[in-house]
């Protein structure tokens, strides 16, 4: 399928740097609409690492650590910087030199959770370098209008995966720093929420006892050379957050190396290969337990490319269809990314980009901050759009 000739087209790439905080992706999609369907045609994606001085300072200035406003301030610059000149390469890359609209998540540093209730949210990246570099109107800041509503702020993906998944009862669940859920029914309104940490744990420990030669583990080597500590299992479960009821949201606020202190205290000696297994079945079990019960869980982000968290999933869940984005249709790399084109491509429509349902808001919300371009984007659409699907 193509776009048909009379459709009003906008041609949009979406930027986002996950909670591993280790490179930022940039997908672009020319969208139009059929009747009250939104229609994407993927044009591909590029990828670029942050720069290893750019990628100390996030780290540095993660919790627990203390930082300073002039750190923000010069992050801020930097990680707007780093957008920018993927953005560019986007522009040329993807698009052959034109986009109408950039839509840039930034980098999340900080997400402010006491008790159940999100306060306040951080992503850094100032967005102006990217218009300033590209002429696109960008939209960002997505996440703090959802929070001034009451709503947790994510899982923004949340809409886009019920779009995408409207008619069908499914499970959608990516697998970044962070674990997100999105679960749909044909009944009723859907849910999502953070399920705990997907790789956070995981890299942090390998970067640690590796001394840095390492970031994650790669094809899940280390972990398939363990043996599950099932009494350190146990202990991890037993974090009050697993129990808390949806809606609810987390971060590396909360599980970074620090947090595993105390249980590695009754656990001398563990090694790295028995740590790395221990924390991939955590990873596999927290996801598994959220979306037992559905019959068709549909996976996407960095995890998916790790075979022995795959492996720990589908074993945790043997009588459920459990498949990657790709085979369902949504290029899985690039899910995240073209979700928040997706979102930002509402807010200059005019429509909104949450679910309340999913993240806890009073109401639904056009999101973000637009920052003009030198042209505005084409409007294509005239209400809310009834299903998200794929062009060939």
């Amino acid at each position: 399928m193509t776009c048909p000739a009379a459709a009003r087209t906008v041609r949009v790439i979406g930027m986002m740097s996950g909670t591993s905080h280790d490179a930022i992706d940039a997908a672009a999609a020319d969208c139009w609409t059929e009747g009250d369907d939104l229609v994407l045609r993927p044009l591909g994606m590029v990828s670029a690492p942050y720069s290893e001085a750019l990628r100390a300072e996030i780290i540095d200035a993660l919790p627990p650590s203390a930082t300073t406003m002039a750190a923000v301030c010069r992050l801020d610059t930097r990680i707007g910087q780093a957008f920018a000149d993927l953005a560019e390469r986007a522009v040329d890359e993807l698009c052959g030199g034109h986009a109408d609209l950039i839509v840039s998540h930034g980098q999340t540093v900080f997400h402010w959770v006491e008790g159940q209730r999100v306060e306040g949210t951080l992503q850094l990246g100032q967005p102006a370098w990217i218009a300033e570099r590209t002429g696109c109107t960008v939209v960002a800041d997505l996440r703090p209008r959802d929070v001034a509503a009451g709503g947790q702020g994510a899982p923004l993906v949340s809409m886009v995966d019920a779009l995408w998944l409207t008619g069908r009862s499914a499970a959608a669940v990516n697998l970044g720093g962070i674990a997100n859920a999105t679960l749909v029914n044909r009944e009723g309104n859907p849910i999502a929420f953070d399920t705990g940490p997907a790789n956070a744990l995981i890299d942090a420990v390998v970067h640690d006892r590796t001394g840095g030669h390492l970031a994650y583990d790669r094809d899940g080597a280390l972990a398939a050379a363990g043996r599950i500590d099932d009494a350190l299992l146990n202990r991890l479960l037993t974090d009050p957050y697993y129990a808390r009821p949806t809606p609810k949201t987390t971060g590396k606020e909360l599980f970074h190396l620090a947090y595993l202190d105390p249980f590695l205290a009754a656990a001398p000696g563990v090694s790295l290969e028995d740590l790395v297994a221990t924390l991939t079945a955590l990873t596999a079990r927290t996801v598994a337990d959220t979306v037992r019960g559905v019959g068709h869980v549909i996976l996407s982000g960095g995890g998916t490319r790790n075979p022995e968290l795959m492996r720990m999933i589908r074993e945790e869940l043997p009588d459920t269809l459990v498949e990657l984005s790709d085979d369902a249709g949504f290029p899985s790399d690039a899910k995240e990314a073209l979700a928040f084109a997706v979102l930002g491509l509402l807010t200059v429509n005019g429509q909104v980009g949450t679910v309340p349902s999913s993240t806890g808001a009073r109401h639904a919300s056009v999101l973000g901050a637009i920052v003009p371009g030198t042209s505005s984007p084409p409007r294509i659409l005239d209400g809310p759009p009834a299903r998200l699907r794929f062009a060939d």
